[in-house]
């Protein structure tokens, strides 16, 4: 049983930033990816940033260039630094590990 716990949310006005942090508990299996994805409300989930377990790392187009996902094995936590922020980056961000969830932390940004 792994579980996920997100934090670092927060408000933030356009063009912060800001650090989500994801600390996983229990068995983790360092070759498999891990992953961010966010929700709006009325939304679908979207895919925002992959960490894979070689340590390639795969973005969506609207994120790629401001966001930087990143894993610390040592202490079983994911982070994404979220550079520039755009109020349409508003959203719940979820962390994902195969067929786990975290909670969610919200981050709004004000134009």
């Amino acid at each position: 049983q792994v579980q996920l716990m997100e934090s670092g949310g927060g408000l933030v006005q356009a063009g912060g930033s800001l650090r989500l942090s994801c600390r996983a508990s229990g068995t983790i299996i360092e070759i498999s990816p891990v992953y961010w994805y966010r929700q709006v409300p009325g939304r679908q989930r979207e895919f925002v940033a992959q960490a894979t377990g070689g340590g390639n790392t795969n973005y969506a187009d609207s994120v790629r260039g401001r966001f930087t996902i990143s894993r610390d094995r040592a202490r079983n936590t994911v982070f994404l630094q979220m550079n520039t922020l755009k109020p349409e980056d508003t959203a719940i961000y979820y962390c994902h590990y195969r067929a786990y969830w975290g909670q969610g932390t919200q981050v709004t940004v004000s134009s």
